[in-house]
């Protein structure tokens, strides 16, 4: 993963992370937006995809439903730990809080079949 504040504003940053291997996300480059506010670190930054998602978790507009970016928000999170975070959600979406009906249907779905 990479993080690289921007020339013109210190507190919005690009982001990378990579597919986690093994998954159906491996070998994918996603990009993402980081804004920290005012309040940071008591508030948690806004993190959005700035790459095209068909996931559970994250809206069209790239906003991303994760409760480390929410309600579970701790100053001790860093940079690393959100963008492990997002990483891992890639994997292990939770479809039981969707922020795209569709793609959280679809993944439900598919985990219910079986492959031989």
């Amino acid at each position: 993963m990479l993080v690289r504040p921007k020339a013109d504003n210190m507190m919005h940053c690009e982001a990378v992370i990579f597919g986690p291997d093994d998954t159906e996300w491996e070998g994918g480059v996603f990009r993402l937006m980081m804004e920290f506010g005012d309040k940071f670190p008591s508030d948690p930054p806004k993190v959005r995809f700035v790459t095209q998602m068909f996931h559970p978790n994250v809206y069209a507009n790239g906003n991303i439903c994760l409760d480390i970016l929410g309600k579970e928000w701790t100053p001790l999170y860093d940079c690393v730990a959100i963008l492990t975070s997002i990483q891992s959600l890639l994997s292990d979406p939770n479809p039981d809080s969707p922020a795209n009906n569709e793609a959280a249907g679809l993944f439900v779905q598919d985990s219910k079949t079986e492959y031989y």
